[in-house]
């Protein structure tokens, strides 16, 4: 990282980031405590058990909204951040950050229409319905797994930007 300039806003940026930081806290918290849920709801779609699958489904559409309210204003808070006077290296820290934010809030959005489909339109019952349903979560998990891994990606790319930028202020 370049030194400090009297105009360099960086430190303020890094205390908004510390507050976006809290509302991943968040996140985190509420994905630990809910970690079973899409094995209980697989458990419960393998017994065609049609009222578990909807409570179940139900509180992972609740549980996304809530940690997607934190998601949000931690982009938030980021891109205030990004608009500050702020050097080059934090910078693309930062870019990176919200990308993998971004990813991560689109990859809950799957995951969240895979819930809201068995919720809504689950029917043991009824066969043709049943499967329609099953391939939809099917192909809305994947799409949530796949952007999930490359928000992880852009997540390690920007822990890497930051990891060199202070390997570089380290050895200025």
């Amino acid at each position: 990282m370049p030194p400090l300039t009297a105009s360099d806003e960086t430190p303020e940026a890094g205390k908004i980031v510390a507050e976006a930081n809290q509302e991943l806290t968040q996140i985190k918290v509420l994905y630990q405590q809910n970690e079973s849920k899409r094995e209980e709801l697989r458990a419960a779609m393998e017994k065609n058990d049609a009222a578990l699958v909807k409570r179940i489904a139900n509180e992972v559409v609740d549980l996304i909204n809530s940690g997607t309210s934190h998601g949000q204003t931690a982009i938030d808070k980021i891109q205030t951040a990004r608009e500050m006077r702020i050097n080059d290296d934090y910078a693309d820290y930062l870019r990176l950050k919200q990308e993998s934010l971004r990813l991560e809030l689109e990859a809950f959005e799957n995951y969240r229409q895979a819930a809201r489909t068995l919720r809504d339109n689950y029917d043991p019952k009824n066969t043709a319905q049943r499967d329609k349903v099953k391939a939809e979560f099917t192909k809305f998990t994947d799409n949530y797994r796949t952007t999930m891994e490359t928000a992880r990606s852009r997540s390690r790319e920007a822990n890497e930007v930051a990891k060199a930028a202070l390997n570089k202020q380290a050895t200025n």
